[in-house]
């Protein structure tokens, strides 16, 4: 059975507070696909070492593994995180993602991280300095939700997508 989806106008968007939220939260979840792609990456390429040439083929190999989690997850309307933070993902018109349109999300999502590290590219910086910078970017990224009309993310916006509230679902009752 499909569950009932509400039209668009009744779609809210969640407090900014609660989509941050649920953004760390996703990004504690990622670090269990990293790893189990990572090893599997490892195992199979025999890499004997995190310097190795084929770092740059890891990360390849990362953003594809991704997306693949991204987009399956979000064409059923929520990650893991999103459940707990009664979160969906959906598209405009308030129906479930297509494929397609979740694959566009993912691609459109990198704009939280890619500009700072394009930008800061030429520069010879520590991690500490990227991480500090990368997260000042996050930041701005996150308050610019705030100018979009329904307090959108701007990637949600060129994707044509919207995160909604979800509501709660009960766990189940013993009798």
């Amino acid at each position: 059975m499909a569950p009932d989806w509400p039209a668009a106008p009744d779609l809210i968007a969640p407090p900014l507070r609660r989509r941050m939220a649920c953004w760390v939260y996703e990004g504690m979840l990622l670090f269990a696909v990293v790893f189990v792609a990572g090893w599997l990456f490892s195992t199979l390429g025999q890499v004997r070492s995190g310097m190795d040439e084929r770092r740059p083929l890891l990360q390849a190999f990362l953003f594809l593994v991704f997306g693949i989690y991204f987009t399956w997850f979000w064409s059923r309307g929520q990650t893991l995180a999103m459940k707990t933070w009664n979160i969906r993902v959906v598209d405009v018109a308030g129906r479930p993602l297509t494929q397609a349109r979740a694959l566009l999300r993912y691609v459109c999502s990198w704009l939280w991280f890619l500009p700072p590290l394009l930008a800061l590219a030429p520069f010879q910086l520590g991690g500490g300095e990227y991480a500090v910078l990368v997260s000042g970017w996050v930041a701005v990224w996150a308050l610019l939700s705030r100018f979009h009309p329904q307090r959108q993310f701007w990637h949600d916006a060129l994707a044509g997508t919207r995160l909604v509230t979800a509501p709660a679902t009960e766990a189940p009752r013993r009798s």
